[in-house]
């Protein structure tokens, strides 16, 4: 059974302060709907079990959190477990039930507790508890992104540009790679066939998105010269096996503006997209991460964007419009919309952000890789400006060591799941957030 813990209460102080360019007041609607906490869990930070395995995240009032899985349950590496990037089965039989989870870990921390290495996939049965892997791989490494696709399987990536464990089918692509699991139809806890999909590029990959056509969204993981982002276009629907990859390039030779997807010329031996994406000239971001799409609308998290003069910039996340003529913006930016972190003034901000999540009503939901890991709601852009309405801010990491990382909706509008990375506890975990719902009167009646 799942662990119920902490309540939140209501927040007696601040516990930093927000930049006025920060809507930090107004309350959040939406299924979701909340009122901002008033600032990052500075005064909080922690690696005292005790704390942090009741009471992880400062939230709002009105929500509680408790751990859905952690290593007691299903303790896979001898290290920590690293769970990273959630989804659910989202269509097909018992819809919603299994929660999916790539475990980050790396050659050097991939030592598993049966005397083998390796990346694994882990399945969690979100109505009875029962936790377990769903597949594993002695030559996966940095396993990271994970999709539910609309064909019905699951679409999981390496990120990992070194290649400490090639693939013996593809020795040569040094870098991530993609593979497709086919689940069984009538147990989606069981996977049937896993498949690797060499055309979307051997990069280091972290985020990836499907669309309503079919195509397939991924990105190069990269700070130095920069990653780009890719858009995969099967020949035929739900088939990876054969078609073209693409590469995003704005037009100016800027981050933002005027964009197309650019064909690329892909080896066939090595299938390094990075190298093909260079050639033609698509632009790159310092360390593209997550990918989201809403609507037709694609988020990508940016940790190091904007940079300026070379160095390295807070993070910014990146809207993509997917239509004929694509434009680019800084959809979050600091010091823009969003105020720009600053821990030793105590002033609460965007900093890295990493995994991004599609809220219940069409919100863009934002985690950083950083500590404290604050998780961002930005309303969308309704005066067409580019720029998100309003980013609040609802959550806020205690683990001293820690990120919070594959922040995911499932079929409950009401529920965030999001893991706890490499924890200062020793237990890596999968945890839920979810609004605490009001009793009618009725109810209230019956329990008295």
């Amino acid at each position: 059974m799942n662990k119920i813990f902490l309540t939140s209460l209501p927040l007696l102080a601040a516990v930093g302060a927000f930049h006025p360019i920060t809507s930090a007041a107004n309350d959040v609607k939406g299924p979701m709907a909340f009122k901002p906490i008033p600032g990052s869990a500075y005064n909080e930070l922690t690696n005292d079990p005790a704390i942090l395995n009741e009471s992880t995240w400062l939230i709002p009032e009105g929500f509680k959190q408790s751990i859905v899985s952690d290593e007691s349950d299903l303790n896979i590496y001898i290290n920590q477990d690293w769970p990273d990037m959630n989804t659910v089965n989202e269509t097909r039989i018992q819809a919603g039930r299994y929660l999916y989870r790539t475990h980050e870990v790396r050659p050097g921390n991939d030592q598993r507790n049966d005397g083998k290495l390796g990346g694994t996939v882990s399945v969690v049965d979100l109505r009875t508890g029962i936790a377990k892997e769903l597949a594993a791989r002695e030559d996966w490494e940095a396993l990271d992104g994970l999709v539910w696709t609309p064909w019905h399987t699951l679409l999981v990536a390496e990120e990992t540009n070194a290649g400490g464990y090639p693939d013996p089918d593809y020795p040569l692509a040094t870098g991530g790679l993609v593979y497709e699991i086919e689940l069984d139809k009538k147990d989606p806890s069981t996977a049937k066939k896993v498949t690797a999909r060499p055309l979307l590029g051997s990069i280091a990959h972290e985020g990836i998105e499907t669309d309503d056509e079919g195509n397939v969204y991924v990105i190069d993981e990269d700070r130095a010269p920069g990653g780009s982002i890719f858009k995969f276009v099967p020949d035929n629907y739900g088939d990876l096996s054969s078609g073209k990859l693409f590469a995003l390039r704005v037009k100016n030779g800027g981050q933002t503006g005027e964009a197309e997807w650019v064909e690329l010329q892909l080896d066939p031996v090595t299938f390094d997209a990075q190298a093909a994406a260079e050639q033609v000239g698509a632009t790159s971001y310092c360390r593209p991460e997550d990918l989201e799409r809403i609507g037709k609308t694609l988020y990508a998290a940016l940790t190091c964007e904007p940079r300026i003069g070379g160095k390295d910039g807070p993070g910014a996340v990146l809207a993509i419009s997917l239509n004929e003529m694509p434009m680019v913006s800084y959809f979050v930016e600091a010091g823009v919309n969003i105020a720009t972190e600053n821990k030793a003034a105590g002033i609460t901000g965007l900093k890295s952000p990493d995994n991004l999540a599609n809220g219940p009503d069409g919100k863009l939901w934002i985690v950083e890789d950083n500590v404290p890991s604050d998780i961002w709601v930005a309303e969308p852009d309704n005066d067409g400006d580019g720029h998100a309405d309003g980013v609040h801010l609802f959550a806020s990491l205690k683990d001293n060591a820690a990120e919070g990382t594959g922040i995911y909706f499932g079929k409950d509008p009401q529920k965030l799941f999001v893991n706890i990375q490499h924890s200062g506890t020793g237990n890596d975990k999968t945890m839920e957030i979810t609004k605490i719902k009001k009793l009618h009167k009725s109810d209230k009646k019956h329990n008295d």
